[in-house]
């Protein structure tokens, strides 16, 4: 691990600021992911600043009915808090997939939505990886592809998110709220926060420089049965080949997201118009463009099948 200064941030306000005031910062929390990146020299920041005592560690209900969900509250708690597992199940249900419960413990939810997205060739710096190192190449492409992305792809970049929770956000249209180094804040709609790879696979989300995330705001609840399924080559502790995030209505309408297909969490609002047909009408407008490899193509009637499963489920 290579030298880096470190400070402890007394508010928000006050970490955006030190981000903005030097050079290649990046903020720590839970530390699950930026830390083993940092033992692999994939990441080499020069300065940490530690947001855990900055007071973002709360779930507020909202004047609309909604949760605001701070943005260092730990997994563990946003998944076992009684109003998302009785509003916002499919959350509660997708964080309960994800990781081990030691990891779930330390976890925050700003951290799980800025996991790096990547695939093993991300982390084995022998290998060439746009992502880690732009123009170099993507080992992916021609190499071992079974568990990468099928739709949403570039041909800088096949790697897919790993994060269960940002499915789940993203079937429930949260927002993610921002402050800027010069105290300037956003609302980045979930839809719009994590990117396609495009020709800069190495920018993961939309997030500016210095922007720390300060929470995530649900909108009031959509009802209906709320369902996640995950499938993985392990029963615990694996990334998704894919996964189903569902909201299902009573009149079989309703919403679904894609993990593990994608760069991003992946929705198409025009394909829920086909949920009262069935899984195949949805999934073949879902993937419509996708673009697999030889390897790979099996997550296309994967996700069918689970689709399929997920619909079966809610009704009964």
């Amino acid at each position: 691990m290579k030298p880096f200064t470190y400070e402890r941030a007394k508010s928000p306000a006050e970490a955006a600021a030190a981000a903005a005031r030097t050079p290649n910062a990046k903020f720590v929390a839970g530390g699950t992911n930026l830390l083993d990146l940092m033992k692999l020299q994939i990441e080499a920041p020069q300065h940490l600043i530690d947001v855990n005592n900055i007071g973002l560690d709360k779930i507020e209900e909202t004047p609309d009915g909604g949760l605001r969900v701070g943005a260092l509250v730990r997994n563990t708690d946003l998944a076992a808090d009684q109003r998302v597992r009785r509003d916002y199940a499919v959350l509660s249900r997708a964080l309960l997939a994800g990781a081990n419960c030691q990891l779930r413990n330390q976890a925050t939810t700003a951290g799980n939505l800025l996991q790096r997205t990547r695939c093993p060739y991300f982390y084995d710096t022998n290998q060439p990886c746009n992502k880690r190192s732009p123009g170099s190449g993507c080992g992916a492409l021609q190499g071992y592809n079974r568990q990468l992305a099928v739709v949403g792809a570039s041909d800088a970049c096949i790697a897919t998110h790993p994060s269960d929770m940002a499915v789940a956000m993203r079937v429930l249209d949260a927002t993610v709220e921002t402050v800027s180094g010069d105290g300037a804040t956003r609302s980045i709609p979930i839809a719009d926060f994590h990117r396609l790879p495009g020709d800069r696979p190495q920018d993961d989300t939309t997030l500016r420089a210095a922007e720390l995330i300060t929470a995530v705001t649900l909108p009031k609840p959509a009802g209906g049965t709320h369902l996640y399924r995950k499938v993985r080559d392990r029963a615990s502790f694996a990334f998704a080949l894919i996964s189903v995030a569902a909201i299902v209505q009573r009149d079989g309408s309703g919403r679904v997201a894609l993990g593990g297909v994608a760069h991003k969490p992946w929705r198409n609002e025009a394909a829920e118009a086909e949920m009262p047909r069935g899984a195949q009408a949805v999934t073949r407008k879902l993937l419509a463009e996708a673009r697999t490899t030889e390897q790979n193509a099996f997550k296309l009637p994967l996700v069918e099948r689970t689709l399929g499963s997920v619909l079966a489920e809610a009704k009964g």
